[in-house]
Order: structure tokens, then sequence, then C-alpha cells
């Protein structure tokens, strides 16, 4: 059956889990493993007024299994977005994978959460690496994610597990939550189909281009420095990539389509002398003969 296959390397690692069906399934697969070593790591975002109890059921299960449990309360209050949330847990379970020497995270991620942050992506313009960005690294495996939603559900109902239901999922204020309950359900099985093997593509074509960009960049005087006139004379869709490719080697900004045309155009137009917002800690400086990322002063 899909659901059993958490193709995991034997290995030390720290399982997030957030109490609701999807992570409580994976921690149910992975602990009857001999050949790991699970370290539970749960964060509160406090952004519910019952959020202790999803902790308190997680806290439950690590001692159930036998596994070390580690927590943090972030506070974060009701109006936070889901771009911090994100960035304070993931900050978390960063720190408890070096603080454990695990070699990675691992989440529960499923084939739902792929379909979504597709959706999501196009929505917000991230061009084609937005097609395939939900995928295993080196220090984050996603094991399930070709495991639909409601083959996890199914799985969770034999073992007769249990689970928190999180009361935001139903506000649609978020945009992943207006997603998920009001395009993914017009989805036929062959349109997932579809739209997960146009990301299959999508992802050796991203590779590739990737790889051509870095090229570029490593021919560069000093990684944060361009040659304005070679920019310059790139076909604009080429530019594009290339600042993409620069700007996630170099910062943390969140990339756009409009923020790549803002900067790009700017590189190649913007008057000498002159400086274009990158992040919170980048400006983008231009010379008459170079392009530099340069860091905000504090």
């Amino acid at each position: 059956m899909r659901t059993m296959e958490c193709n995991i390397q034997p290995g030390k690692y720290v399982v997030a889990v957030s109490g609701g069906v999807d992570s409580v399934a994976l921690l149910h697969m992975l602990a009857g493993r001999l050949d790991l070593q699970l370290v539970v790591a749960h964060y509160d975002h406090g952004i519910r007024p019952d959020s202790a109890e999803d902790r308190r059921l997680v806290q439950g299960l690590a001692q159930k299994y036998g596994l070390p449990f580690m927590y943090h309360s972030g506070e974060l209050g009701p109006d936070t977005s889901e771009a911090v949330a994100r960035a304070a847990r993931y900050g978390f379970l960063h720190d408890v994978r070096q603080a454990n020497g695990a070699a990675a995270i691992i989440t529960a991620h499923h084939q739902d959460d792929v379909l979504e942050t597709i959706i999501l992506n196009l929505l917000r313009g991230t061009g084609r690496r937005g097609l395939s960005s939900l995928r295993s690294t080196d220090v984050i495996k996603r094991p399930l994610l070709h495991v639909p939603k409601k083959e996890l559900l199914g799985y969770a109902k034999r073992e007769g597990l249990q689970w928190r239901e999180d009361s935001t999922n139903n506000n649609e204020k978020y945009l992943r939550n207006y997603v998920r309950r009001n395009i993914m359900p017009r989805f036929a099985e062959a349109d997932r189909e579809a739209l997960l093997e146009i990301s299959r593509k999508t992802q050796l074509l991203n590779q590739q281009i990737t790889e051509q960009a870095a090229d570029y960049l490593h021919a560069q005087p000093d990684p944060l420095v361009l040659d304005r006139h070679g920019f310059t004379m790139l076909p604009h869709a080429v530019a594009r990539e290339i600042m993409a490719e620069w700007l996630l080697q170099n910062t943390s900004a969140e990339l756009s389509r409009r923020m790549l045309e803002r900067l790009v155009v700017a590189a190649k137009t913007g008057r000498a002398g002159s400086r274009f917002d990158v992040d919170a800690g980048h400006w983008l400086y231009v010379t008459r003969t170079k392009l530099a990322l340069q860091p905000r002063e504090r």
C-alpha cells in the first residue's frame, strides 16, 4: 500500500509532528523502525488559544513510542502570516536538528500539499520554480509526497490513531486554506495526475536551467557582483533567470515574477549610483559597469 512506502534511509532524524493527522500517521509509520533514531519535535505557534493541547498530544505520543521530545512555544499571535509562522517553525526544527546531530528533518507533506503549493505559486506568480518547489532536500525529507491525503486519513483510521484538528484550517483568510477548500475539490483524478506530471517535467527543466545559471554566475568577478554590460546584453527572459539564481544564492528574498521584473529592469536601465530594494538585508546597487548586492546599513 502506498501509505506504507515511507522511504527513509537508516540514521538519526528529527520528526516534525504538529498533532494533525498527517504527522501523527507519519510518526506511527516511522516509530517501529529499529534502524532509525528519532527525535520528536513540536512547534507551538501560539496562534490558537487551544494550541497547548496539540503539544500535550504529541508529547504523549513521544512517550508512548519511547522517543525524546522537544518543543518550543512561539507565542506568535492570531494575526501571524503563513510566511512568518513557517519561518519560525523551520528555524526551530533546524535548531533541533543541529542540537541533536541529526541527519535531517522529516515532515509529513503529502501529495495534496504538492498540488496546493503548485496552485498557490501560480497565483503568486513565482514562475517555473513554483511548479516543483515542494520536494525532499538533503536536510528536509518528505517521504510521503506520493501519498494522497485521503490515503493518509484512511491509514490513521485503520490504525486507531488519535490526532487533533487545527481550527485555523477553516479560516480562508489564509490563501492555502482557500485553495484547499474551494479549488482542490474541483480536481478530478485525471486533473491531479496531469498537474503532477507537469510538475515532474518542470523539475527536470528547472535543474537544467539552474545549472546553466550557476555556470554564468561562477564566471562573474565576485559572488556579489555581476558585470553589468554582459547582463544587459542577455535576453530578458534569460536575465530574469540569472537574477533569480543570483538572489537565491545570496539573499533570503522571496521571489516573485513582479519582483524579478523590477530588478532586471533596474539592472539594465537604472542610473549609475542608484540603489534598489531587494530584501530586508540587501540593496541592488547599480554602477556604470557593475551590479552589486550590498548589505543594508543596520
